[in-house]
């Protein structure tokens, strides 16, 4: 689905005038959950947010198809009709919304800058971060034909869908661990396949992945092709080792070999775990920058679910606002 492309209605004139002529109150990178809450509560504290959404208006939500889970939607919702209301909600109180990518900052002093893809620089009291991760994918052509078709990297997003099925999940980490566990709640077989002879996963969840009787691992076997056209109707894997080739009779196909954060840009001024996490002070949206704040799955990587990344982002805009009273600025 293509981004929505709004017309500057006049608050987002006057916000986007500011821009250029003062620091803002509050500039948020990244849409999605995160972003577009924080967006919701700094514009009805008055403190005249301008967001920027990146090169993936509304974030993950924007490929996923149903989300059945998160709470105000009876009957389910599209990710994608999901990111429209959250849009909708923050400009109706005043969010300037921009469709540009932030690719610089500099936290260097007691006013930050950003600079967009077009060279604009912004200046701003409050940063909040809200760039997301994104889910890392195999690469293959079948894998992307078949997106939301039975394919996912999202077990508790999606695996309610595939009740009574069964699944193969790719990974051998904690994630991939964790996700054929969890679907194995619900599925009679879980096919989880390990392209090594061994398990990268902590030792905890290796033990309970070996003591889960309807999960069978697959060693050094990797996924050639994920089949089917309107629908996932199985997956040809190889074993990397003999060079034998077999198909899985799955309808459910969960790639989990990790996310990525997209926190490149902050890695000069803030502190992030070795995987690139944004890193917080606990209970709060702090980072080790005063001023700046980090919300949604940049700074969460065990969640990862659309309600918690609404959750933190409210938690940053009341951080930014709280802030911005403590230096004097109204």
């Amino acid at each position: 689905m293509q981004p929505h492309y709004s017309y500057f209605c006049s608050d987002y004139r006057k916000n986007y005038t500011n821009a250029m002529s003062e620091p803002l109150k509050c500039l948020i990178i990244g849409s999605g959950p995160a972003g577009y809450t924080a967006a919701i509560y700094a514009a009805r504290a008055n403190l005249s947010p301008v967001l920027y959404t990146g090169k993936d208006p509304g974030g993950q939500l924007m490929i996923t198809t149903d989300v059945e889970n998160y709470p105000g939607y009876p009957d389910g919702v599209l990710g994608p009709a999901m990111m429209e209301d959250f849009k909708k909600q923050a400009e109706r109180f005043g969010t300037a919304i921009h469709h540009e990518l932030i690719t610089k900052v500099d936290f260097s002093g007691p006013v930050h800058k950003a600079w967009t893809e077009s060279g604009q620089e912004i200046q701003a009291h409050t940063v909040i971060i809200a760039t997301g991760a994104s889910a890392k994918w195999l690469g293959i052509d079948s894998e992307k034909k078949l997106m939301n078709k039975g394919v996912s990297a999202c077990a508790v997003c999606d695996g309610f869908f595939f009740r009574g099925q069964e699944l193969a999940v790719v990974g051998g980490g904690d994630t991939a661990a964790e996700e054929a566990t969890y679907l194995s709640k619900m599925s009679p077989k879980v096919h989880l396949l390990v392209r090594r002879d061994e398990l990268r996963a902590s030792k905890i969840m290796q033990e309970r992945v070996m003591k889960t009787p309807n999960i069978e691992i697959h060693w050094n076997t990797e996924a050639e092709e994920i089949l089917g056209e309107e629908a996932v109707t199985g997956v040809r894997v190889v074993n990397n080792k003999t060079g034998e080739k077999t198909i899985l009779p799955t309808t459910g196909f969960f790639v989990a070999i990790g996310h990525q954060p997209n926190t490149d840009i902050f890695k000069p001024w803030l502190d992030m775990d070795e995987t690139g996490y944004l890193l917080v002070k606990p209970g709060t949206t702090h980072t080790k920058v005063e001023g700046v704040f980090a919300s949604g799955d940049a700074a969460d990587n065990v969640y990862r679910q659309a309600v918690t990344a609404a959750g933190t982002g409210c938690m940053a805009a009341l951080d930014a606002e709280r802030y911005l009273v403590e230096i004097g600025v109204e």
